[in-house]
């Protein structure tokens, strides 16, 4: 049986692993974003644009708030490479929608993410059993 001193000691040392891993993958997408002339919050919200989405769904996905990400898409959308389109359901809102220069930009951004990514010492198989554990950990909103 686990005492409670090992449980925390266990705790702690899962907590300093996630920390280091994504501290590791932040480092990553600095230095490839560098290499593309974006910013990492630009790389982020290219990345997780996987279609039309709301500001806010974005700002889910990028893990900050609207506002932060109404920052990031102003200069997307100044740079030709992402639009805001009326949402199909909803009048209030508006969809981002990649053009296609935006949309070929992401297809290099996800390459060069994929380049020597901190994952890249797990096979296929590994890395879906460690989403699904942090996906039993991770509470999402």
């Amino acid at each position: 049986m686990t005492t409670p001193l090992e449980q925390t000691a266990a705790e702690r040392r899962v907590c300093g692993l996630v920390k280091g891993l994504a501290q590791q993958i932040d480092d990553h997408v600095r230095v490839r974003a560098a290499t593309l002339g974006l910013t990492v919050p630009q790389v982020t919200a290219l990345r997780e644009m996987t279609g039309p989405m709301t500001m806010r769904e974005l700002a889910e996905r990028m893990s900050c708030e609207p506002s932060n990400t109404t920052f990031v898409i102003d200069k997307l959308e100044k740079q030709g490479l992402v639009e805001r389109r009326p949402h199909p359901t909803d009048r209030r809102a508006k969809h981002l929608v990649l053009t296609a220069e935006g949309s070929a930009l992401r297809d290099q951004v996800l390459e060069v993410l994929a380049q020597d990514s901190p994952l890249d010492g797990l096979d296929p198989q590994q890395q879906r059993v460690l989403r699904d554990l942090l996906e039993q950990v991770v509470v999402r909103p």
